[in-house]
Parts: structure tokens; sequence; C-alpha cells
């Protein structure tokens, strides 16, 4: 059955390439609200795509933007793989550093470029495409498939959690497969078995009713730019080490073995300085750079704002400042926790003077897969047969916060075998997808439905 659907993808190529590539065109930027038509017209799109090549797909209502479910449940007896993806997709400003424009994609050197090439359509339409493949090749599928489209993952995902928890039945299946990720590169697949969590904060610094002259009040005041900058200053040491107390005290410890097979991944301070543009790579120094971008938690500034940012001068004691910072946790972590943790102690670093408040509050659990089941399994054999290199197995630096749901609620594996390329700039301009990359996901995923067909 594979041999059939992994001819007739080969030859339908340019077919399956066109179909891509208008998909990506439509702009469903789920951040901004001049693109709520757009946001739709792509999950109509999709759910016309999935009914044609032989789903029974239909949109369903959330408290924001619609999920696309399709389903083929034709094989009784046989497993059940529920596919996720997203077809939402990141804002493409800054536009004047693209190369091309965003939504109306072009192929340049192998690559596919457009805003959502990689993240996450081409991705979770590679799998979409193995179905078409199959079913067309051979009339049938070799498992029962589910599949999970949202609208709302690059802005947090808030409705998902209830949308799967009420569709629990429905959703049912015996493993979860999630293309949002990388290969380590075209020969080398990556397969995440663990998935950091996240605590996020708006932080507000006030000491005054409003803007002062700088000469009437200048140290007369406290300055919340200087307050803030202070606070910030108190949160980590001159090695990178987060000083709030109680932080890392529930993080889950990496075993010798572990360790051993995280080193055998070739990514370290080479690969930060290269994939970053960093001047140079800096972290704790008792973890290796693979180590801290999967196994370790971080705390970082993601914005930095206050006072007069204009052109020219302006002389003023602005009356606030502000910042968001954002944790990444690994499992064992407590999301409030760390949340009351880093309230406290930036209240305990405030100077006198300033009011610290906060806002945009929440977070979410990092995930741990257990690597043991068959299906797992299964799938480490479709991405060695499609790359011809067993997979690296790694713990990953990012969050998806529907890998908890899904494990919470369905009580399933979730397999994460990305299918881009770290150089792929997703997130930023000239965001791009080889064309190689998608070719071979469809064959991964061919192979993977295939195999679990035999688990």
């Amino acid at each position: 059955m594979s041999d059939e659907a992994l001819q007739y993808a080969r030859a339908h190529r340019d077919a399956y390439l066109d179909d891509l590539l208008k998909y990506v065109a439509i702009p469903s930027v789920s951040a901004q609200p001049e693109h709520k038509p757009d946001v739709l017209r792509a999950a109509n799109w999709l759910t016309q795509h999935l009914n044609e090549i032989g789903l029974d797909s239909r949109i369903m209502p959330t408290g924001g933007n619609p999920v696309v479910y399709g389903e083929w449940m034709k094989k009784p007896g046989a497993p059940t793989v529920l596919i996720y993806g997203h077809y939402d997709v990141q804002p493409a400003e800054p536009f004047d550093l693209w190369k091309s424009p965003p939504f109306a994609p072009e192929i340049r050197d192998g690559a596919i470029y457009a805003r959502g090439a990689d993240d996450n359509k081409g991705q979770h339409m590679a799998h979409i495409k193995a179905l078409d493949a199959l079913l067309r090749a051979t009339g049938e599928l070799p498992v029962n498939v589910k599949i999970i489209v949202e609208g709302e993952e690059e802005i947090g995902g808030t409705n998902l959690p209830l949308f799967v928890r009420e569709h629990a039945a429905m959703l049912a299946c015996d493993c979860v497969m999630i293309s949002d990720g990388s290969l380590f590169d075209i020969s080398r697949p990556t397969i995440t078995y663990g998935l950091r969590g996240l605590s996020q904060m708006e932080v507000t610094v006030k000491a005054l009713a409003r803007d002062v002259h700088s000469g009437h009040f200048g140290g007369n005041v406290q300055n919340p730019a200087v307050a803030i900058a202070q606070i910030i200053a108190g949160l980590k040491d001159a090695q990178g080490r987060v000083v709030v107390p109680s932080f890392y005290d529930d993080v889950r410890p990496l075993s010798t073995d572990e360790r051993a097979e995280i080193a055998q991944v070739p990514w370290g301070p080479a690969e930060v300085i290269n994939e970053s543009g960093a001047l140079q790579a800096f972290g704790d120094p008792d973890f290796t750079a693979n180590e801290r971008k999967g196994a370790r938690p971080t705390l970082e500034i993601n914005g930095l704002w206050s006072g007069y940012t204009g052109p020219g001068g302006k002389t003023i004691i602005p009356a606030e400042a502000h910042c968001k910072i954002t944790c990444r946790l690994v499992p064992y972590m407590d999301p409030q926790k760390v949340i009351d943790a880093v309230q406290a102690h930036i209240r305990k670093l405030a100077p006198p003077g300033v009011e610290v408040s906060f806002k945009d509050v929440h977070g979410g659990i990092a995930s741990l897969i257990d690597r043991s089941s068959p299906l797992f399994q299964a799938a480490a054999a479709a991405a060695e047969a499609t790359y011809g290199n067993p997979p690296y197995y790694e713990l990953e630096g990012g969050s998806i916060p529907v890998v908890a749901d899904f494990l919470s609620v369905l009580q399933k594996p979730v397999i994460l075998l990305g299918f881009g390329l770290p150089t792929d700039a997703i997130h930023s301009p000239n965001e791009k997808y080889s064309v190689e990359c998608y070719e071979k996901g469809i064959e991964a995923s061919v192979r993977f439905l295939t195999g679990l067909s035999q688990k």
C-alpha cells in the first residue's frame, strides 16, 4: 500500500505543490482583526479540500476562530491516529524586510517563501497529501484517521483546550501526530519527546500621575524606567541563572543516560551563533547548549518600553515603564507557582517610590512523552526510512500548549515529528519551506500511517 501511494505522490508532486501555494496565499493572521475574513476563508478552503480527498469534514465553532475537523473511520479494528495542525499564521510585519510579498508565495532556490509556508500550513498539508495519495492510489487508508486543525495557535490557542475536553469522545484515538517543528537537517529527522511549558506576564512600574519635566523634577522623584531596569537586573545573575527564590525547586533532573543521549546531537555554541546571529553563545555553564535549549527553564524579557522613543529629544521623566516576561518551564514545574515566585521577587526588588502591577498573566504546563510506545516506534521507523538516518530524540525549547491537553484528556501518546528546517525563519521575515521537505514529509506520513497499521 505504501509503495503505491508513494508512487502516486511523486507523480502528482506539481499538483500537490500548487495546492500548498494556494493555501499559504490566504493571509490567515489570527492576531490582527482586519484579517478575520481571511482566517475564516482559510478554514473554509481547508474544509473543502479535506472533503474533496475523501474525508468527512466540517467546520466546528469555538469561542473564537473555528476548528476544522475531518475523519475517515472505515477500518474497524485498526488503530486510529489524530493529526493536529493550525491554519492561522503569524503577522508578516515588517513587510519591507521581505524579498517577495509574504502572501504571494514564490519559489526560490528550491524553497517556498511565504508566511505560514513552514509554520504550519506546509507541515500539516504534508499529512493531508499523504492521505490523498493513499486514498487515490489504493481506495482506502491503512488506519482510521481524524484530523483537527485550529485557527488560534499563534495567539495562544485559548479556546482549543475547552474544545478538546468537550469533544473528547469525538477525538478519541490511539495516538496523536503533530508536525510543527524541525528536522535536524534534510537527512536527519528529529522526534521530540518533551516540550516546555510557559508562564507569562506583563509588568508595569508606576511612579507618577503623568510624565513630568526632567529639569523641574529630576533628582526629586523616582524614575520608573530606571526602576524597571533595576528590577530586571535583579532577576538573573551574570551567568544567566535565574535568581528568583524557589525557581528551580521542581525542575525535572536529567539522568546520566539522558545527558549522554542529548550529547549525541551535534548542536552547540557554534549552531547557536549561526542560527541566531548572536555575538556569542551564553548561558548557565553547568549545562550544555543543547541541555539549556529544552531541559532547563528560562526567564526572558520579551519587550521593554517607557517614556518618549520618537525622533529627537523630549526631556521628561516618564510616569510608567513596562516589560513583558515569559518563563519557559520544564516538566514537573507548576506554572502558577512560578508566576507567584517571580511576582513576589519583582515586588521585593522594586525600589521605594514605585508601584508594581501585573496583567496578561497566564501559564501552561510542560509535556513529557513516553517513548516506549510501539506507536512512537512506528514514527521512528517511518522517519528513518524516509530520511536515511535514525532520528535524534530531543527535548524541545518551544511550547505547543495543546500537547498537554491531548495527553491529559485523550490519555494517548503524542508524536512530534517536524518536517521543517531550523533555518526556515518561522515568525520572521522571509519564512520559507523547502519543497524537498514538503515532499519528504508526505512520504514520511505515508510510511507512518502504513506502519501504524502493523502495530
